[in-house]
């Protein structure tokens, strides 16, 4: 796939080679691509008809005047210089308000997440009970558990950031909804933490 994509982007022409063609292409050229650029395509000549015979077979019939020496079509002789190419759909971007709310959120899962681990410690520290996350419990007696905790915030992030740009309507109307719950869940078991200890 890397190779293929090596070959296809190697066959388009540079910017750099394009103007090294049209240094080097002789002044009628140029001025012909300009013509054909603006409209103005010149027609190309049309070859000149065969000389008649004479029905006596004799030769040539002396009604044909002199003939020009047909040529034919050529190609320009310059690469023309490569156009733009609209996009065939234009993906949803997020809005400044949109950002602003999504790091506020980002900021609020992340403190939330701080506040559940510190909650933890506190209730395992005191022998309140236990973890009963078993993917957490090999962390739980550890400082480790902070760094654990911020996976969870960290990946409802990137799933909002990427709901927010979303092709679906409804997808992008529910970005903030990832962000919303994990904080809201780190939140409560902080809480209800809290409470143990008390």
């Amino acid at each position: 796939m890397l190779l293929a994509t090596i070959l296809l982007l190697g066959a388009i022409p540079q910017s750099g080679q394009v103007a090294r063609a049209m240094a080097n292409a002789p002044a009628e050229a140029i001025a012909e691509a300009s013509k054909e650029a603006a409209g103005e395509r010149s027609l190309p000549s049309m070859p000149v008809a065969k000389p008649k015979f004479d029905a006596t077979g004799d030769g040539v019939s002396s009604s044909v005047t002199s003939t020009v020496a047909a040529e034919a079509v050529q190609p320009p002789r310059m690469a023309l210089p490569m156009q733009p190419v609209k996009a065939a759909y234009t993906r949803p971007r997020e809005t400044r308000n949109q950002r602003i709310a999504w790091y506020t959120l980002a900021v609020t899962g992340h403190g939330a997440a701080a506040f559940d681990a510190y909650s933890t410690r506190r209730v395992l520290s005191g022998n309140y009970g236990i973890e009963g996350n078993p993917l957490l419990r090999p962390f739980a007696h550890s400082n480790a558990l902070y760094a654990v905790m911020q996976i969870s915030p960290a990946v409802m992030d990137l799933i909002g950031k990427r709901m927010m740009v979303s092709q679906n309507r409804l997808v992008r109307r529910l970005w903030w909804l990832p962000q919303a719950a994990g904080s809201g869940f780190s939140i409560g078991a902080g809480v209800h933490n809290m409470g143990v200890v008390r």
